[in-house]
């Protein structure tokens, strides 16, 4: 080879690198649609990864919220006609029609919180599995309770929510087997005072612990100088948990987000369940610090907790999810 095309051939080579990562670089757009504010809880998930993920100039991030179930499929096909690459939302109480809107847009990506499966070639599922941080939650409840009492005051009893019950009555009863539960739903996804008042209900019945998987809950725990456990936020930091709340079962999509957004620009983004990006081995779920509780909880409690977390990301423990409505056992 001529020296003049060796060099030629390098140009090409580098061109086709510099190709290949201004592809890699270039923005994808990006909408997401809430039927709730951001600020709710589920929502402010969601908002937060492709926040950040705008923040480290991957996408072009647009969202629109408080977007009614009857609004949802035109919002949807507004921003699919606009040229976005990927829609993320929810499409609990639209499913077949969400999906119904993928189908007529071929090229536009969607990931979107469902209970059901994946479909067609471009509409992926995910929901919240944060079951496994629950049942670490459950380990220290049962191990904190001295009445062998705890309440728990959910939504609505659907598999997301029944599956964090679930763990956190199994992870209990695994190190309290004397330890009972009083489960209760508001029949509300927001409506603290409501929340409020079956847990005050609960606490009157004898429990001394409460998992405060709605907001709301947490000011009754305070109120009547008892712990509680969060979900999917902080509630220590986040909802005037300083002193009552000993640990929190989060929820990210920080990686999730990446995962389509990486497959997104390499154009091999296909419909699959994002499950297992929701869970702790792929950093989707993890528990919160014990902040001012670290001293107060017992150490075999927290040693216990330590050898779970480490075996639960090894893929050594499995903790059961169970979507079946849990029922009260006193």
């Amino acid at each position: 080879m001529g020296m003049k095309k060796f060099i030629s051939a390098i140009v090409v080579g580098i061109a086709v690198m510099v190709g290949a990562t201004s592809a890699m670089a270039e923005k994808i757009k990006v909408a997401g649609i809430y039927t709730v504010p951001v600020q709710q809880k589920w929502v402010a998930t969601l908002h937060r990864a492709l926040d950040a993920s705008e923040k480290a100039g991957n996408i072009e991030y647009v969202f629109s919220e408080k977007v009614a179930n009857t609004d949802y499929v035109r919002v949807m096909r507004e921003y699919a006609e606009s040229g976005v690459n990927l829609i993320v939302g929810e499409a609990f109480g639209i499913s077949r029609e969400a999906r119904k809107v993928a189908k007529d847009y071929p090229n536009v990506a969607f990931l979107m919180g469902d209970p059901g499966k994946e479909s067609g070639e471009n509409f992926s599922v995910f929901d919240n599995y944060i079951h496994e941080p629950c049942y670490l939650m459950g380990v220290i409840a049962g191990s904190m309770t001295k009445t062998n009492k705890i309440g728990m005051v959910g939504g609505y009893p659907i598999g997301e929510v029944n599956r964090l019950f679930h763990a956190f009555m199994a992870g209990a009863k695994s190190v309290n087997p004397d330890v009972e539960f009083k489960v209760s739903f508001i029949g509300s996804w927001y409506d603290p005072p409501k929340a409020k008042e079956f847990a005050f209900a609960q606490v009157e019945a004898g429990v001394d612990v409460l998992y405060a998987e709605r907001a709301g809950v947490v000011d009754a725990a305070r109120e009547k100088g008892i712990i509680a456990f969060g979900n999917v936020n902080d509630m220590n930091k986040e909802e005037n948990g300083t002193d009552v709340v000993v640990a929190s079962a989060l929820w990210h999509m920080e990686n999730a987000i990446d995962h389509a957004v990486g497959l997104v620009k390499e154009g091999k983004f296909t419909a699959e369940n994002y499950k297992e990006w929701t869970m702790m081995q792929k950093g989707g779920a993890s528990l919160s610090p014990f902040y001012e509780f670290d001293a107060k909880i017992p150490a075999e409690a927290k040693a216990k907790v330590e050898e779970l977390a480490a075996q639960i990301k090894a893929g050594e423990f499995e903790v059961e999810i169970n979507d079946a409505e849990p029922k009260s056992t006193f």
